[in-house]
This record gives C-alpha cells, structure tokens and sequence, in this order.
C-alpha cells in the first residue's frame, strides 16, 4: 500500500507530537524540517518592513531578531538595559551584514516604561508589520512588579497587552500587521485561572506562575482575534520547544543538565516566529497556536480544556485592561 507524502508527513507528526519528548526537543525540528522540506527562511524578503521583538537581548528574541533581519527587516529590539541592548545590536549587525537595527529600552512589567517605549517606536516608525512578544522569563523568587501585580504575569500579559494596544493603529500598516507571542509548551499542563495570576509571596511557585502566564497567552491571542475582527492585524501564538537558553539555565538548571544534548538551539527555536512573520501563511488563520510550523490544538489535558470558560475569558480580558490601564475600544470606536 502506498503511501503519499503527506500522509506520512502528518503521521510521522503526530507520532512525535504524542511522544513529546522527541518533539519537543531538536529531534523533532530537525525531522520535520527535512520530512515537510521547510521552506528556508532565507528564502523570504522582508525588505522595507518593520518588526519590533521584545526581549531581544538573548536566547529566541536575539535568534528572531537575527532571522528578520536576515530577511532584510528593519528590527527594533526592545530590552530592560541600555547596555545590553546595545550590545545585542552590535552583535547582530556584526553577524547579520544588516545594519538596520535599532534600540528601545522598556521593562515589560512596567507600564510607564511600556508607554514611553511605545511613542518612541510610533516617533520613529512611521509603519509596524511585526511585533513579537518574547520577553519575559521564569522568576524563582516572588517580585512585586511596578504595575501592582506579580511581576511574571506584569511582565508577560500586562506589558504585552498595553504594547499591543497602543501599537495597535500602526500594525494595520503591514495590512495585515501580524502579533506573534511566544508561549510555552508548558501551558499545556496549566488551567486558565485569573485569581491564580496574582499570588501572595507565600503562594507563589515559579514554574506554576510561569505555566499559568503561558497558558493566558495563548487564550489571549484568542481573544484578540475576536476583539480586533475587521481590523488588519493578525494574531498567533506559538512555542518553541524546549531551547538551550541563558533564561533555562538560570531557571530550571538540572531540567537543562539532564536533557541538554537534545535541547533546541535558539535559532530552531526561533524559526517559527520568523516563519510566522514573513510566510503567507502568518497573514491567515488568526488565534492560533503553532508549533514547529504546525497549527497545534490549544489544549491536550481535559482538565485545561474544561477551564478555558466563556466566564474566565472575560476576566482575563478585564484583568488586562485593569493592570495595563488600556481599555481596548469597541467595534464602533467607542470605548468598551
């Protein structure tokens, strides 16, 4: 009996997606990239677009913001230090050829910064095509964020989601612009919840908090497709894969020790984003969640499916508008 090729592109998938290990490390990168014949990225021209990544400084943003450049965007790359931030330019000018890289400073956890960032890039750009919310990083100690709530989700929904507002006019720029948020896999082991967004210190778990922010991202990127309907801006959530990042070594060291020669470099992590940015396939299909250029279920556990209600839906929605101080308007204009 035979077999075509994309039945046995789909099966070979889906026998990685159900074994997760080798999925969600290099393993499967590399065996979809060969089996479905990527297309490669160098291949794209994003000459004359604009893209802003937030936490470019290392890791997936510096890959993704490496990627797009090398596809001829010009990328602004926002992090929390001048210093840093500069340095990961240079970086990726020296290692590019581009030189179309430029800087803004913000911590995604703060609203003031978020503001400030924000009318910097509409006073110099006068378009957006692509914004890429990266930063944000799993937190083993209990912070207070200057936005009055945990400085994970501050980081991680707050910031994001008033960046994404204020920016949002310029976005339809890119008719469509598109809003690519890099989730985790680890949300799929957590329920949404929107009380457990903002735990007490003595509450607090790193990796839950962490799980929980991604598992609101990606209901979120739901959300904005819905909010924002007629409007030309696209909405996708994706995860990486497990990467060899500065952020996992800081934060889950031993997870990293034991499964390092399988983890993902940056670059294989970042390759969906940059795929999502600059394939027609980025302008379509708005809400939803990729892995490995592969439109992914939002859930794989009953228990989460069961916890993505209408009621919580409203709330999230709520809590964001309340933590960033950005009340997105109605269809009408008006303000909802």
């Amino acid at each position: 009996m035979l077999v075509c090729m994309d039945e046995l592109t789909a099966m070979v998938d889906r026998t990685l997606e159900w074994l997760v290990l080798p999925s969600f490390t290099r393993v499967g990168c590399v065996v979809r990239r060969r089996i479905a014949r990527w297309r490669r990225l160098d291949s794209y021209d994003l000459t004359g677009r604009v893209a802003l990544v937030t936490g470019a400084t290392s890791g997936i943003g510096l890959a993704a913001a490496a990627a797009l450049g090398r596809m001829g965007a010009h990328v602004i790359l926002l992090g929390r230090d001048a210093a840093r931030t500069e340095a990961a330019r240079q970086r990726l000018v020296a290692s590019t050829g581009s030189t179309r890289f430029s800087t803004v400073v913000a911590s995604m956890d703060d609203a003031d910064d978020v503001r400030r960032a924000a009318a910097e890039v509409l006073a110099s750009h006068p378009r957006l095509d692509i914004l890429v919310h990266n930063a944000g990083a799993l937190a083993l100690e209990y912070r207070h964020s200057p936005m009055g709530v945990e400085q994970t989700a501050a980081a991680q929904l707050g910031g994001p989601f008033l960046l994404t507002g204020l920016l949002l006019d310029r976005l339809e720029s890119g008719a469509p612009g598109r809003v690519i948020t890099i989730s985790s896999g680890g949300a799929y082991l957590a329920p949404l919840t929107v009380s457990g967004l903002d735990p007490t210190p003595a509450e607090f778990n790193g990796t839950q908090q962490y799980a929980r922010a991604k598992r609101a991202q990606i209901t979120l990127t739901e959300l904005w497709t819905k909010r924002t309907k007629g409007r030309a801006v696209i909405f996708h959530a994706m995860h990486p894969g497990w990467v060899d990042t500065p952020g996992l070594a800081a934060s889950l060291p031993r997870f990293r020790s034991l499964l390092r020669p399988l983890l993902r470099t940056p670059d294989e992590g970042a390759d969906t984003i940059a795929w999502l940015a600059a394939d027609g396939e980025g302008a379509q299909a708005g809400g939803a969640f990729w892995f490995d250029r592969v439109r992914r279920p939002a859930h794989r556990l009953g228990r989460t499916r069961v916890a993505d209600t209408e009621e919580r839906r409203v709330r999230l929605w709520a809590w964001c508008e309340s933590t960033s101080g950005w009340i997105c308007p109605s269809a009408d204009g008006s303000r909802a």
